[in-house]
């Protein structure tokens, strides 16, 4: 362990360290399940007292990127975020950005229909039996009326989430499900109280039905009929906005 970590300089030593650490693990001289040393011995190598120390590992544990364990084999040892955990801390950022406007709702209706198009294309390829039973399942949850509106905005996420998992890219399915988890709930409170549930449902049925098929233009083209239809959703939500205003 010993040149692994540089000296501190200046007055923020517990971020200097946190991120000196996490540049070890980003660079491979630390690698999960590598234990740190103890905290006095961190201490004496940067130079710091050991409260200070103990900052720098409460941040990387709230990086996820530390854990700790009790008894004789106990320590402290790298570990690494789950991609769940990735996605839920991007996905709490893009809905940030959303509610302080930093993405407009035109801007998010179109990296939607870009990144889930070429879920659609993949999918439709990749898909499995099992793929198609949820998205029936969602299908039939969604043409009931008497569902609550939050059960309706849950079941649409899932219905958007085995889309993407049927495209079976690993990458995609992380960017997407941040993606899907922040901006739908998003989209769906701007429009709940101007939109018909039975058109969206609809929407679902022709992506189904592509998938289905095997056709990924046609699902691809289903989905365009979707952000079309929620982008007009959008417009009437302003309109509503604007003269409850008046």
């Amino acid at each position: 362990m010993n040149g692994t970590y540089g000296q501190i300089i200046t007055s923020s030593a517990a971020s200097q360290i946190a991120d000196q650490i996490q540049q070890a693990i980003m660079d491979g001289r630390l690698k999960v399940d590598d234990r740190l040393p103890t905290e006095e011995e961190l201490a004496a190598q940067y130079g710091v007292s050991r409260p200070t120390v103990r900052e720098a590992l409460k941040r990387l544990a709230a990086r996820h990127l530390i854990r700790s364990r009790r008894g004789p084999t106990g320590g402290t040892f790298i570990t690494g975020p789950s991609p769940e955990e990735l996605a839920h801390s991007l996905g709490t950022s893009v809905t940030l950005l959303v509610a302080t406007d930093g993405v407009t709702l035109d801007e998010m209706a179109t990296a939607r229909l870009e990144m889930e198009a070429v879920c659609c294309r993949l999918a439709a390829q990749g898909r499995t039996e099992a793929h198609l039973a949820g998205l029936r399942e969602e299908i039939a949850l969604q043409w009931d009326k008497s569902i609550s509106d939050q059960d309706f905005c849950a079941s649409d996420v899932r219905f958007h989430r085995l889309i993407v998992d049927a495209a079976g890219n690993a990458l995609l399915r992380f960017l997407m499900n941040a993606l899907v988890e922040a901006l739908m709930p998003v989209s769906n409170m701007i429009i709940v109280r101007v939109r018909d549930r039975m058109e969206i449902v609809a929407h679902h049925e022709r992506m189904l039905a592509a998938l289905e098929a095997r056709d990924g233009n046609g699902a691809v083209a289903a989905l365009e009929g979707l952000v079309h239809y929620i982008r007009d959703q959008y417009a009437k939500a302003a309109e509503a906005r604007a003269a409850h205003r008046r």
